[in-house]
């Protein structure tokens, strides 16, 4: 007779422990200080069933990337795309600039910068919010404030592309009105057919 697999269970809290010990280590030292053994640590899982399970610092990277893909956004809803689009902006401008999930955040982007793995888990991850943030473009086709042929995923693209350009390129600071400027941008970019 086979055993009845349980959802959730041991393996289910194995994987939260680990996936909330690795985004505590990359907020404290980022991905260049992220290692297995700390995360064993942190987690109170041992190092072997870490090492097993997840194989290397990018296995544990591309884990959280995957649960993280999966989480809900808080997607605007100001009733007009001027202010939907800049709610996205803000999400994405706000969330590097806060003390705890910023340096996740750039950490992920670092480590995709260094390794194939997590790369294609960053890429899926901003697949999903490129997905989700996409409803704000679909609402507004619907009251007619875009024409049906923009490509909603561009339009999101176009509109928090400057944040990381500055963010990761040049490193200069973005603030809300830096937001707002790309999300017109980008707006006035689907609104003369370019997107």
């Amino acid at each position: 007779m086979e055993p009845i697999k349980r959802p959730g269970g041991r393996s289910a809290r194995v994987r939260d422990a680990v996936r909330q010990a690795t985004l505590a280590e990359l907020a404290e030292k980022g991905y260049g200080g992220l290692t297995v053994e700390n995360v064993a640590e942190r987690s109170g899982v041992h190092k072997t069933t870490v090492y097993r399970r997840w194989g290397s610092v990018e296995g544990l990277i591309s884990d959280a990337l995957e649960l993280a893909r999966e989480e809900p956004w808080p997607i605007p809803d100001t009733g007009t795309v001027e202010g939907d689009l800049r709610g996205v902006a803000r999400l994405v401008q706000s969330g590097f600039a806060d003390p705890e999930e910023g340096p996740v955040s750039s950490a992920f982007v670092a480590a995709a910068m260094q390794s194939p793995d997590a790369a294609a888990a960053l890429h899926g991850f901003f697949q999903a919010r490129h997905e989700q943030s996409a409803l704000v473009v679909r609402r507004a086709v619907d009251r007619g404030e875009l024409p049906g042929t923009v490509d909603a995923h561009e339009l999101i693209r176009a509109a928090v592309a400057p944040i990381y350009y500055r963010l990761f390129v040049t490193h200069e600071p973005v603030t809300e009105a830096d937001a707002d400027r790309a999300a017109d941008a980008a707006l006035a970019a689907a609104r003369a057919g370019v997107l």
